[in-house]
């Protein structure tokens, strides 16, 4: 492999840091303890694991087509074009499971179906508590996005929040959670309103750091239980989505 050379200047007290780890064997040079270092950092700042909450009668929709596929496989290309590298699929045993087996026989990344009685998607979610290490993403099954990904990604580790939520406006927000905001954060979350007043609304798609599953012991709704807690915390970031939507629901 080619490896360009770099000049960087480092803080004195990081530089014995990284020299220390220096052992002639297994790191056998600064430059080589530089890198070891960087792309451990990297890796562990990565997300690259997403879930999708899919009850059980809503797997029909899943296997609806929209735009020439079905909507199983537009959310499955959705996360492997953003780096994703495996879905966790939770959902429960139904007539269609063989189905939506099959639709995903030839993804190009690893999915998994978990099956799960939940008491909503809260329940539902921790499924995954011992299988995510770092920040992952979640999306309703029965929704269709298609933005940039990679910003939302990129905004929710700056943050360093625990969690980033999905937005898009409304004209008509009845049918979605509204969110208000201050600044990037949400201060206060409320789950289809019978009055508003924001156009803001829930776009069912959100980044988790690992530890809000301390959060989710007595959670059953991560609309009624989990998004209002973490707003009184101010540990809700919103990001605008700005792509495609759609809520297949029929």
């Amino acid at each position: 492999m080619i490896k360009a050379k770099i000049a960087i200047s480092l803080d004195n007290s990081l530089l014995k840091l990284v020299d220390s780890k220096v052992d002639g064997s297994v790191m056998r040079s600064r430059s080589q303890a530089i890198e070891y270092f960087l792309k451990k950092g990297l890796q562990e700042q990565s997300v690259n694991a997403a879930v999708l909450l899919l009850k059980g009668e809503h797997q029909a929709f899943a296997l609806k087509y929209i735009k020439g596929a079905s909507l199983i496989r537009h959310q499955i290309d959705f996360f492997s074009k953003h780096g994703i590298k495996k879905i966790h699929i939770i959902t429960q045993h139904t007539k269609n499971i063989n189905m939506l087996l099959n639709e995903m026989s030839d993804a190009k990344i690893n999915v998994e179906i978990i099956e799960k009685q939940a008491k909503g998607n809260a329940d539902a979610l921790k499924a995954v508590k011992d299988k995510m290490d770092n920040s992952f993403v979640v999306m309703s099954g029965d929704t269709y996005n298609n933005f940039d990904l990679l910003k939302m990604i990129k905004k929710h580790m700056e943050s360093e929040k625990l969690a980033t939520m999905g937005l898009m406006t409304r004209e008509k927000t009845s049918s979605y959670g509204t969110a208000i905001l201050d600044g990037d954060l949400i201060v206060d979350f409320q789950e289809k309103p019978k009055h508003y007043s924001t156009n803001i609304v829930n776009a069912g798609i959100y980044i988790f750091s690992p530890e809000v599953f301390e959060m989710l012991d007595e959670a059953a709704s991560l609309e009624k239980n989990l998004f209002p807690k973490l707003a009184r915390m101010k540990q809700l970031v919103g990001f605008f989505t700005y792509g495609e939507y759609l809520h297949v629901n029929a």
